[in-house]
């Protein structure tokens, strides 16, 4: 899972070509025997939702982006002001084949980091934990291996300062076949296999002196609020975030069995499962990587309009934050802004701008791409796709600059509100 897509996925990762890109969304983690030129040949394109007047160049956008990359999936919501301008589904797909709803669940792989953050800031909040209190305690890590673990702070794995470095050490997150094998257990691994597995080794930087984006650190999050609330993660955050902002269908997914109505999955590379020992080969989104044990990172489904509703919580106004927590999410952390202008805060990228400050997060997972910003001026918008960039493939990264030139290109915003329609 990446904050940015990666080119060269499968390359790296040492995964298995697999069956051409499907045609529709029917067929579930199946193969499909005809080409890709074939299948799409046999597509159609398919709206469905509501958007006020005078904002159809976000349809557009989205039919071109994902007729040029064959995307069976995506979806689309998009915030003015608070006021729910826009929530779509979009399907390019077989007739017959599954139909992309306003309502369906997609999979948000690392958009999920946000709102694990949001929930560690009304734990702050509310004076049940501090920045400041350092995870080893919390959990009870061996720091055996390294003493610098006990630097690692609340505050330094918001902001990706904890000291593990992907580039350097393969993340863990995607390690269950190692893990399994140094600690002498059988598939699938646990959370806690996870953690005991990564504290016996070295951290890769001294934490809070390098900023490296960590999936593991946002895993730690979740179980220090499941330490302080004595609750299920999933359970403290469905109550605390979500449902003062009347979001009811965001829910924890699941590797192998789907929620109602939620899209399938592509992918053209196979995996082994990470389920058991059995040495399958398996559909990479549907078992070769534990999407239950990326609760707290990358776990969640969502709907594009859910994460816009979510969103506005940092819009303040809201009993979830407070405006000085909402300030304390968005401050430069002690590294400081990098080379390209923007810096990580707690939970959320962040770009300082005239006039304000821009906010997001993106997230890529085999099969999901998934997009969630908030723009100085009062926009916001979240857009949602079931395959990502593979290979040599157009990039999905440029939806982001294209969502924006939407946006720009909009003379005059209706006043309406489809809000009432959907929460």
């Amino acid at each position: 899972m990446a904050e940015l897509s990666r080119r060269n996925f499968g390359k790296a990762a040492g995964l298995a070509a697999g069956p051409a890109l499907l045609a529709g969304c029917s067929a579930g983690a199946s193969g499909s025997a005809r080409t890709a030129k074939a299948a799409a040949a046999a597509r159609t394109w398919r709206v469905t939702g509501k958007a006020l007047a005078g904002l159809s160049g976000f349809d557009s956008t989205l039919k071109s982006f994902m007729l040029a990359r064959e995307i069976p999936c995506g979806q689309l919501a998009v915030v003015r002001k608070g006021k729910l301008v826009l929530s779509r589904g979009y399907t390019y797909a077989e007739d017959g084949a599954f139909t992309t709803q306003a309502t369906s669940p997609f999979r948000i792989a690392s958009v999920s980091k946000p709102v694990t953050a949001t929930a560690v800031l009304r734990l702050v909040q509310d004076g049940k934990l501090k920045l400041t209190d350092r995870a080893s305690t919390l959990l009870g890590l061996s720091t055996t291996a390294d003493a610098r673990l006990k630097d690692v702070t609340v505050l330094r794995l918001l902001q990706h300062l904890g000291g593990w470095d992907r580039d350097i050490t393969p993340d863990p997150m995607f390690q269950d076949a190692a893990i399994a094998k140094a600690l002498g257990v059988a598939l699938p691994v646990s959370k806690a296999n996870i953690m005991k597995y990564t504290s016996a080794r070295k951290l890769d930087h001294a934490p809070g002196t390098h900023y490296a984006y960590s999936n593991y650190g946002f895993l730690l999050l979740g179980r220090i609020i499941e330490k302080v609330t004595g609750q299920k993660y999933e359970d403290y955050v469905r109550q605390t975030v979500l449902a003062p902002r009347k979001i009811t269908r965001m829910r924890l997914g699941r590797t192998l069995t789907k929620a109602t109505g939620e899209v399938p999955y592509f992918s053209s590379y196979t995996g082994t499962t990470v389920f058991d020992n059995g040495g399958a080969k398996v559909a990479y989104p549907y078992g070769a990587f534990n999407l239950e044990n990326m609760d707290a990172h990358g776990g969640w489904l969502a709907t594009a309009m859910d994460l816009t509703r979510f969103a506005g919580v940092y819009d303040g106004g809201t009993s979830v934050l407070s405006s000085a927590s909402i300030s304390r999410a968005f401050a430069k952390p002690e590294t400081g802004v990098n080379a390209d202008g923007w810096y990580y805060g707690c939970g959320w990228q962040v770009r300082p701008v005239t006039g304000g400050r821009n906010t997001w997060h993106n997230g890529s997972l085999p099969g999901t791409y998934t997009l969630l910003v908030r723009r100085y001026d009062g926009l916001s918008w979240a857009v949602l796709f079931d395959q990502r960039q593979e290979g040599d493939a157009a990039s999905y990264g440029d939806i982001d600059s294209l969502l924006h030139k939407a946006a720009n290109a909009v003379k005059t915003w209706p006043a309406g509100d489809l809000t009432s329609t959907y929460f």
